[in-house]
């Protein structure tokens, strides 16, 4: 018995507010919700660490969302200034744009939502959590910067998992600080032996279980 072939990508673009987003977006079938991915500073949705988690979320029947969180003249503007990476007001308010699309989307608005940060995006993601607490199902940081977004943690009503490098000790530190802020059922993973971007064999793999883990309980209900 052969496998079945995994589901196909399909390149959306993503309107609101006069801005167009590029995503990518995958649904298996059936799917039991959607995650939306939130990369990193300098990063993209070609990020091979986040595509990597959405593709292990795809085999365990989530549909994933990864989208630019800046339009391409941003992106040449912030290479050479980094003037948009560290903006987390603007990224806040691009994953709720892109939160917002997803509701109202025909071949998304059905599923409840999951939001996947990496770095400073997970202090979008706890923002836009904290924004749309109707619609945001639960949230999880990989190696993320939550100290970001401290001033709305205690908003936060998705359930959140907080996954950090046992070997990142500063930003162990800044995770620890923000889940104290937290209202909300939350969890703070340490992956033993992994620094900041779990480029350590089979890290990666255990980001992705403790994900998959994660969004199949507060979306799925498995």
């Amino acid at each position: 018995m052969t496998n079945p072939a995994p589901p196909a990508s399909i390149d959306v673009s993503i309107t609101f507010e006069k801005i167009s987003l590029d995503g990518s977006l995958t649904i298996p079938e059936p799917a039991k919700g959607l995650v939306v991915f939130a990369h990193g500073s300098g990063s993209s949705r070609f990020s091979q660490r986040n595509r990597f988690v959405a593709e292990f979320l795809n085999e365990a029947g989530l549909a994933t969302l990864l989208f630019d969180l800046l339009t391409s003249e941003e992106e040449d503007i912030d290479l050479r200034t980094r003037e948009f990476r560290f903006n987390i007001d603007l990224l806040t308010g691009r994953l709720i744009g892109v939160v917002d699309w997803a509701r109202q989307n025909a071949q998304t608005a059905g599923f409840p939502i999951g939001l996947f940060g990496a770095s400073t995006g997970a202090a979008a993601a706890l923002g836009a959590a904290a924004a749309r607490t109707g619609r945001v199902a639960a949230v999880v940081s990989r190696g993320g910067r939550p100290d970001l977004a401290l001033r709305h943690l205690a908003r936060v009503r998705a359930p959140t998992l907080l996954i950090v490098g046992g070997k990142d000790s500063v930003v162990i530190e800044l995770n620890q600080q923000a889940a104290a802020k937290l209202l909300v059922r939350h969890r703070l993973e340490i992956v033993p032996g992994a620094t900041h971007l779990f480029e350590e064999p089979g890290k990666l793999e255990q980001v992705a279980e403790l994900t998959r883990d994660w969004f199949l309980r507060y979306l799925a209900g498995s």
